[in-house]
């Protein structure tokens, strides 16, 4: 039996609850207690016989030093979504298989967006927001420009794992889908119900603008102030991606300029976004603190994707959710 070791932050009973850590240990020898990242500093020596590592928010990094202390590391069960920050380039010289839980995190991430994008088609937030401070149920009368959920356009911002599963859920919805990703296949759209057009289009075209690109280099400001400019009128931006991806502050001051758009942040940069921000005074932006990901029951889909993951490595099976050096430079 290979033997493991669970290393993570606080969120460890959530993501590896009871029921899960039984079935990991009928199939792995845990030989030490759960550990923090900085619980292991102080124990070093547990890494001389570490084999396979079961971990996730709050992991170790695996640098040079940490895989010269684990020399029988054969592979990582990150039981979370990206793996930036715990893999380095000394990790991927090794060849050492790495799984992540990414697919399970993108499943919340995907229903959040659904609630949120028939909300803003609606109105929602905008309704909502004056009957507080009109205390009565009178509606401006321009609200009457709210595009509802019949026949509206949504356009989404790439069509990875998430972006496609919202085209999923956005199928019995009598709703047309726009979408901007240079890397899909006009094949690959027409399955998907989607129609692809350029970043400027979308923006123009669509009644609400849902942002899934990942955070990367080529990525960090890629949506600029002209594009919310070019919005039609009561038009709705929705981020759920990473804040950096957007210039903020152009953004802001078009969202002061055209009070009838509406943007919700799930995510911003800085996270929290900084006391004197923009964020929090202008009347026409919501800001959500990272919550469309997995949180508390939620969770544990991540454990039980992993324990799913162990199986497979076990009986010599491809890994499902498998990341390589490749695929891991496109992730967020």
């Amino acid at each position: 039996m290979l033997k493991g070791l669970y290393v993570m932050n606080s969120k460890f009973p959530a993501v590896y609850p009871e029921a899960i850590r039984q079935q990991i240990e009928e199939l792995v020898q845990i030989y030490a207690p759960p550990m923090t990242r900085e619980m292991l500093q102080e124990r070093p020596e547990l890494l001389q016989d570490l084999e396979v590592l079961i971990c996730g928010w709050g992991a170790p990094v695996l640098s040079e030093a940490f895989l010269e202390a684990a020399p029988n590391l054969k592979a990582v069960f990150y039981g979370a979504g990206s793996i930036r920050s715990t893999v380095t380039e000394a990790f991927w010289e090794k060849g050492i298989p790495i799984t992540s839980a990414y697919a399970a995190n993108a499943l919340p991430v995907a229903d959040y967006t659904l609630s949120q994008i028939l909300f803003l088609l609606k109105g929602g937030w905008h309704a909502a927001l004056q009957v507080k401070k009109q205390r009565s149920y009178r509606i401006k009368k321009d609200f009457d420009q709210i595009p509802g959920t019949y026949g509206s356009t949504v356009g989404l911002v790439s069509l990875g794992m998430i972006g496609r599963r919202v085209c999923e859920l956005l199928r019995p919805f009598d709703l047309k889908v726009i979408a901007y990703d240079p890397f899909v296949s006009e094949e690959a759209a027409r399955s998907l119900n989607v129609e692809l057009c350029s970043l400027e289009d979308l923006f123009r075209r669509a009644d609400v603008v849902s942002l899934h690109t990942p955070w990367l280099e080529e990525t960090v400001g890629m949506i600029r102030g002209e594009h919310f400019a070019s919005m039609k009128p009561w038009a709705s931006f929705l981020n759920t991606s990473r804040g950096a991806v957007v210039r903020e502050e152009e953004m802001l001051d078009v969202l002061a300029e055209r009070p009838d758009l509406f943007a919700v942040l799930d995510v911003t940069y800085p996270e929290p976004p900084a006391e004197t921000s923009r964020i929090y005074s202008l009347p026409n932006v919501i800001v959500t603190p990272h919550i469309a990901g997995s949180i508390n029951a939620e969770c544990a889909r991540m454990g039980s994707y992993m324990l799913e993951e162990l199986r497979r490595y076990l009986a010599g099976e491809p890994l499902k959710w498998q990341i390589t050096r490749e695929k891991a430079a496109i992730m967020a």
